[in-house]
């Protein structure tokens, strides 16, 4: 028995057919001001000012050159990319992070964290807010949805095309 014959006794009865379609998402619609107003009890500083150092470090610039355009202090402008959702605010590595977190659960005194981090005033209350608040999910989801531009990039692939030239590929050890 060929393929032929098998596939004369296969019948298909359909009554009908559903359309089907690709499935698109356009997230071009996201208000980010309006998010922004919806969370001002939960920004650190006016939902205008946010959406300027929202805009400003999109473009590129720095989170104190960000604040400064909005005028608010660099803190409070990385508080705030920081609770849109912005990745890599705080200040303090790893281990540093951890003495923080001991000292905010009262393992160490303030001035053993401050001293054991290595941090100033500024970085250590900057590290502190970050361990404390949480992104907000509907900032940082406009964030990431904003089709005009990327809100943030990734320092990481930045320092890795800044030093292209410097480094050799894993096949050059051999």
């Amino acid at each position: 028995m060929g393929l032929a014959d098998i596939a004369s006794d296969v019948g298909v009865t359909t009554t009908r057919q559903d359309e089907r379609g690709v499935a698109t998402v356009d997230d071009t619609g996201v208000d980010l001001d309006a998010r922004l107003r919806e969370h001002a009890d939960e920004l650190p500083c006016t939902p205008e000012a946010a959406a300027t150092v929202l805009e400003r470090h999109a473009a590129g610039e720095s989170a104190g050159d960000a604040g400064r355009a909005a005028v608010v202090a660099p803190v409070t402008a990385a508080k705030v990319l920081h609770r849109a959702g912005i990745e890599g605010v705080t200040p303090l590595a790893p281990t540093a992070r951890r003495i923080l977190r001991d000292w905010l659960t009262g393992r160490l005194s303030r001035a053993d964290a401050l001293e054991l981090t290595g941090a100033d005033d500024a970085e250590f209350s900057l590290a502190a807010y970050v361990e404390t608040h949480d992104p907000i999910p509907e900032l940082a989801d406009a964030t990431r949805r904003d089709a005009a531009q990327s809100l943030g990039s990734d320092a990481l692939v930045e320092k890795r095309e800044a030093l292209a030239e410097t480094m050799s590929a894993s096949t050059d050890l051999f």
